[in-house]
């Protein structure tokens, strides 16, 4: 079962999602896509590892930041053996997205249309992230920023990284079987009360 889970930054999804996979399995996986390139962020990586052990749920933490699709085949086959199957968080997309497309950036500048190469690598990778959550049987948590309801970014990649995040979000919310967006801390099944037009 795959469920989606998005917000605003500081909204309690990470900690809603940690809930919600501890009442799903008695131990998880937490696959964490941030890159630490700074003292800042290798402090805020080291404390929300220390939170996460002094839970007292058993978590096993894989840092992967590109080849997020590949793990999650990886787990699909390694879990499949008969047991308790762990409960999977991945924390988080926006992140992920960004490390791709910092990446297939650095690697065209000055090769002209960006759009043919880059972006189309880009989605390429979205597109197998997406059928490796469809793929997925065990219980997997999936965490995203919502980032497009602020001012529109003054820089071009900026600009771009808040059209793919829109994209990617929209194509693996509709992939999951649940969808939850935390406002303040509070959890909205969106699923439950999203309109359907077929229903009209």
């Amino acid at each position: 079962m795959a469920i989606f889970i998005t917000g605003g930054a500081r909204s309690g999804k990470s900690g809603f999602g940690e809930a919600y996979a501890m009442k799903l399995s008695g131990h998880g996986i937490y696959i964490a896509t941030a890159q630490s390139w700074d003292d800042e962020m290798k402090e805020r990586t080291a404390r929300h590892r220390s939170m996460r052990e002094r839970s007292g749920y058993r978590w096993r933490t894989i840092e992967e930041p590109l080849a997020l699709a590949e793990l999650l085949g990886e787990l699909e086959r390694e879990q499949n053996d008969g047991g308790e199957r762990p409960a999977v968080l991945v924390d988080c997309l926006t992140l992920w997205l960004t490390n791709w497309l910092l990446r297939l950036d650095a690697g065209k500048q000055g090769d002209g249309d960006q759009d043919t190469g880059t972006y189309g690598e880009l989605h390429a990778e979205a597109d197998k992230l997406t059928a490796a959550v469809a793929a997925y049987t065990g219980p997997l948590l999936l965490v995203t920023n919502e980032v497009g309801s602020g001012i529109v970014p003054a820089y071009p990649l900026g600009r771009r990284f808040r059209d793919e995040a829109g994209r990617l979000n929209r194509k693996l919310a509709a992939t999951c079987e649940e969808a939850y967006l935390v406002v303040a801390g509070i959890p909205l099944d969106l699923k439950k009360h999203a309109f359907r037009l077929e229903e009209d």
